[in-house]
């Protein structure tokens, strides 16, 4: 573990930071997975003073740290914790704050500050030896990704780059690997001979939160397709890498890409929530969210079929579907296997003949579930569908690590696996560019219900797991 390295989180009085950052860090403390060494250093144009940093720090840790408090954990925490209020001199009084050679950056501000902020590092000499964390989404389509990384590639090299997807740093995310390649009895079907088809679903249950102003100029296509949901797909479909080296799997995770054939708008579906009842209370619509446009045509739903052009995936139909103010909170990976042949059972409603599925749960379950058909005991040949269920939560007596948390520990010590390159941002935005460029009708959709009637029909005459 690096025994040195200051910490400096731009943006440390916002959202981001309360929420996920601040509790990282306490909880990475109370493992002994900070640095020895090294200060943490918040910035923001807030009014704020180091007293008042670290009651919002403490705060923050204490609503949302996965270990339990300790408050000498804490103060290991807080007596390195300073604040620096962002001026036109404020980087060069950050330098002052620092004393290691080596440095993470985790700029929690808005994308559109990215390019100014990492010049004004520069500026200061802060360069050499920084470590860049930076959040999606990287750019609002390919020529704006493509300006974003040329813009700051004109300071720092690839290698200092550390692009956040927190779902990468889901411990089941991560476990897609481990369970495809290390267990051969499935990654010996894993391919377009055993497999039907297969969904990802990422589901919410909230709307906007107060944050119609950011989602008026993102949507679900940029906030969740062009980075959730084509790196978890890159994950489960990619061949199997040379070693699991941090670059060898981000190599094939963009051959991956580059098989994806660009989403065919004709085979996209947008919605847009209307007023309903989610969990038993009554919702307003997207259009009567604070900040939303009242004609808005931003989609808060989306569904679509894509195709994988590679020996491996032909012919084998990928559905993905992200929604806001569906009927439940979930992350969810179906692989269907092909169906047996229904003459078989003879005596056996066909209807029963579900296929083998496995289900790869992400969220709020962390588990994986095999649902496979077993006889009915009694005299006649009478078969139903069983499963079996593997739970992290009764499978292991350790704690998943929260995902900013595990993101922050591999930054600290260089390893780049679950980060984004830029070649893999780039080949994300062509995917869904057509769809960007000629965007589908919008479909609004009551809350609380799976989104448009033209997503069953996008499926159909298949039925989506969730439902």
């Amino acid at each position: 573990m690096t025994e040195g390295l200051d910490i400096v989180i731009v943006g440390a009085t916002g959202n981001l930071a309360r929420r996920k950052l601040f509790p990282a860090l306490y909880d990475l403390q109370a493992q002994g997975l900070l640095p020895e060494r090294g200060s943490i250093v918040g910035l923001a144009r807030s009014p704020f003073n180091d007293g008042q940093l670290r009651g919002l720090a403490r705060e923050a840790a204490q609503k949302a740290a996965r270990i339990d408090w300790d408050d000498e954990v804490w103060e290991e925490v807080a007596q390195r914790l300073s604040f620096v209020r962002l001026s036109d001199e404020g980087f060069a009084e950050l330098r002052a704050q620092l004393h290691q050679p080596e440095r993470l950056v985790y700029l929690a501000i808005p994308p559109g500050a990215f390019g100014e902020t990492v010049r004004a590092l520069a500026a200061e000499g802060l360069v050499q030896g920084t470590r860049l964390l930076i959040e999606k989404p990287f750019g609002r389509d390919l020529s704006s990704a493509c300006a974003l990384d040329a813009e700051l590639r004109e300071v720092l090299d690839e290698s200092q780059i550390f692009r956040i997807d927190h779902y990468l740093g889901k411990e089941t995310v991560q476990n897609i690997l481990v369970f495809r390649f290390g267990n051969s009895v499935f990654e010996r079907v894993w391919n377009r001979d055993a497999i039907g088809h297969i969904e990802i679903t990422v589901a919410e249950t909230q709307g906007v939160d107060g944050r119609g102003y950011f989602y008026e100029e993102v949507g679900a296509l940029r906030d969740v397709v062009q980075n959730h949901l084509l790196q978890v797909l890159s994950l489960l479909t990619m061949e199997p890498p040379a070693s699991f080296d941090a670059e060898a799997v981000r190599d094939e995770k963009v051959k991956l890409l580059k098989a994806v054939r660009p989403l065919d708008p004709a085979r996209v579906v947008r919605g847009q929530y209307a007023r309903g009842r989610v969990d038993g209370r009554e919702v307003p619509g997207y259009r009567d969210e604070e900040n939303v446009a009242p004609d808005s045509d931003v989609e808060t739903f989306v569904a679509m079929r894509v195709a994988i052009e590679n020996w491996r995936w032909a012919g084998v139909p990928i559905y993905l579907r992200a929604g806001k103010r569906l009927p439940l909170h979930a992350t969810e990976i179906e692989i269907a296997f092909k169906d047996v042949p229904a003459p078989f059972f003879e005596a056996t409603d066909v209807s029963e003949l579900a296929p083998n599925t496995l289900t790869l749960c992400i969220q709020p379950e962390e588990e994986i579930t095999f649902s496979f058909l077993a006889k009915v005991p009694g005299p006649e040949i009478s078969v139903k569908p069983v499963t079996m269920n593997f739970s992290y939560d009764s499978s292991f007596a350790a704690e998943p690590a929260e995902a900013y948390e595990r993101l922050i520990k591999d930054a600290i010590e260089g390893d780049r696996t679950l980060f984004v390159r830029a070649d893999s941002v780039e080949r994300a935005w062509q995917i869904v560019q057509p769809a960007l460029d000629r965007p589908p009708p919008l479909r609004l959709y009551e809350s609380g219900s799976w989104g448009p009637q033209e997503s069953e029909e996008l499926i159909a005459p298949l039925r989506w797991h969730l439902r």
